[in-house]
């Protein structure tokens, strides 16, 4: 069984965003077909951490490249305070005509790096040939910077990023460290209103209260497009009044996500308007890699709300694993197998 842990997965995804970014818009449309089975994920939250959980999330993802597996990812959000990382994820990969174990991978990098090439593809079909020149971040952690690594090539016209969040110095601090990395983009700190005017904003928190009332900041540009990642920080209200896009209908209205609180407001569904495999469909034909689509023409702000469906993560293993195969990353481990069944082994003359 091959192992690869944190190092290791951080060198094998070095210079494979592009990978990612398709290998990712492919498990969309895959599901998008049926090619896919996606289970329910399980949630584990300790007794007296409401916080806190641990996420089980199975899946199958067909097409010419056929993988199943199994991501086991913990969220703790007093990590943050501590100096650690909130998340913490283990992605194991099974043979499918056994069933045993092939790889096991350090996930936390290939969970962030699917969700922001995620928001990457949601954010460039979702506004079609309308130019991206501003971004909002609201939430100055993990996701929302590799969100940035996504978006930047994504819009290449992309030219100024505002940065907000809840705790004081974070998005100062998170500022200086991408005017590092990236340059060419002009960096701003501000509030709320200042974040919801840019043309695409991407919402990663750690806060589940639903507190954002996207009324209350009416000053946004005609198309704006929001990446609602954390799921849970909308009210009912902005929810019913967007055009909404999800990953898959039945995972997205659970788990008290704020879709799903207006499913229970509301008695219906209708407020849904696609599933984002529908609108990468759309434009098969144009620019594939980027995943360009046909925007909706909804005068409303369009908010994309995705689960996070396992098959993703499948999906950026695969490419993690191929990298590292290649450039000999990584070790094997044995024993992590059951073994030989000891009656038909016998039988067939193999050992007992």
């Amino acid at each position: 069984m091959r192992i690869l842990g944190r190092e290791d997965v951080a060198a094998a995804l070095t210079g494979l965003d592009a990978s990612v970014l398709d290998a990712v818009r492919t498990a969309y449309l895959l599901h998008g077909q049926g090619s896919s089975e996606v289970p329910f994920s399980g949630f584990l939250r300790p007794p007296g951490d409401s916080g806190s959980r641990a996420i089980t999330l199975p899946a199958y993802l067909g097409g010419p490249e056929p993988v199943m597996g199994l991501k086991w990812i913990s969220s703790f959000p007093a990590n943050v305070d501590k100096g650690l990382q909130r998340a913490a994820s283990v992605q194991i990969l099974n043979d499918l005509d056994t069933g045993y174990p092939t790889a096991v991978l350090e996930a936390s990098q290939i969970s962030a790096s699917r969700t922001a090439a995620s928001a990457a593809l949601a954010s460039r079909a979702l506004h079609g040939d309308r130019p991206v020149r501003t971004l909002g971040l609201i939430g100055c952690g993990t996701i929302n910077r590799r969100v940035l690594d996504f978006l930047a090539p994504t819009h290449p016209e992309l030219r100024t990023v505002t940065l907000q969040d809840a705790v004081a110095g974070r998005a100062e601090t998170l500022a200086g460290q991408l005017a590092a990395e990236r340059p060419a983009l002009r960096y701003l700190t501000g509030d709320l209103d200042d974040a919801l005017r840019a043309d695409t904003v991407s919402i990663a928190t750690t806060d589940s209260t639903y507190w954002l009332d996207l009324a209350a900041h009416p000053d946004h540009p005609r198309h704006q497009v929001v990446l609602h990642l954390s799921l849970r920080d909308l009210t009912t209200a902005s929810v019913l009044d967007a055009y909404n896009v999800v990953d898959d209908i039945d995972h997205a209205l659970r788990e008290q996500t704020s879709l799903h609180r207006a499913e229970q407001e509301t008695g219906h569904r209708r407020f849904v308007a696609a599933e984002i495999a529908t609108i990468l469909g759309q434009g098969q034909g144009q620019d594939q890699g980027q995943g360009q689509g046909q925007a909706p023409a909804a005068e409303r702000r369009v908010v994309f709300s995705p689960f996070g469906l396992g098959i993703l993560d499948l999906a950026v293993a695969q490419e993690v694993l191929k990298a590292a195969t290649r450039d000999g990353i990584g070790g094997d481990a044995e024993g992590f197998d059951p073994g030989q069944h000891q009656v038909t082994a016998a039988m067939t003359g193999g050992a007992a």
